[in-house]
C-alpha cells in the first residue's frame, strides 16, 4: 500500500471510511447473531449502539467541512471512547470472570416487562453472561476486536478533527 496515498486522504474520506467500516461491523454482528446463532449480551448491545453513533457521526462528517467536520469528528471521538470503554469492561470480565454471574434478565425481557425509566438503567447493568466468550478470531474475542476498532475510530476521528481545525 502506498503510504503517501493514506497520508493524502481528505478528512471527509476518512469519515466515509469510518462510516462504511462501522456498517460492515454492524452487518457482521447481525450475521453472527442471526446466522451463527450467537446471542448478544447487554454490553454487546451497548457497543452496537455506540457503533451506530460512530457510523452516524462518520456519515454526517463525510458531507461537512470546516467547523462542522471538526465537530462531527469530535463527537465521533466521544462516542468511540464510550464504545471502547464498554468493550474494555467486557474484555476485563472475559479475562477475569466473576465467580457468580449476576447479570440478571435479558435485554428484551427488561424492555417488555419494565417501564423505560427502569429498563434503561438495567440495560447498562447487563444481563446474561457478559463474560462468556462465544467466538474468537486470532485469539481475540468479539469484545477485544470491538475495543481495537473503537480505539482506531477514535484516533482517526481525533486526527480528522485536528486536520479540519488546522485547515480553517
Amino acid at each position: 500500500m502506498n503510504l503517501s496515498l493514506v497520508a493524502s486522504a481528505t478528512p471527509s474520506r476518512w469519515m466515509a471510511l469510518i462510516a462504511s467500516s462501522g456498517i460492515g461491523m454492524l452487518i457482521f454482528g447481525l450475521y453472527l447473531q442471526h446466522v451463527v446463532g450467537l446471542n448478544p449480551c447487554p454490553m454487546c448491545i451497548v457497543q452496537r449502539y455506540a457503533l451506530i453513533g460512530v457510523v452516524l457521526c462518520g456519515a454526517i462528517g463525510w458531507r461537512l467541512t470546516g467547523r462542522g467536520l471538526a465537530g462531527s469528528a469530535a463527537l465521533l471521538v466521544l462516542v468511540a471512547g464510550f464504545g471502547a470503554f464498554t468493550a474494555a469492561r467486557q474484555s476485563w470480565l472475559q479475562w477475569y470472570p466473576p465467580e457468580v454471574v449476576t447479570c440478571g434478565r435479558d435485554f428484551y425481557g427488561m424492555v417488555e416487562n419494565f417501564p423505560l425509566n427502569r429498563a434503561i438503567p438495567m440495560i447498562f447493568k447487563g444481563s446474561g453472561d457478559c463474560s462468556k466468550i462465544d467466538w474468537t478470531f486470532l485469539g481475540g474475542s468479539i469484545a477485544n476486536w470491538s475495543f481495537v476498532a473503537f480505539v482506531v475510530f477514535g484516533l482517526v476521528g481525533l486526527l480528522v478533527a485536528f486536520k479540519a481545525v488546522r485547515s480553517r
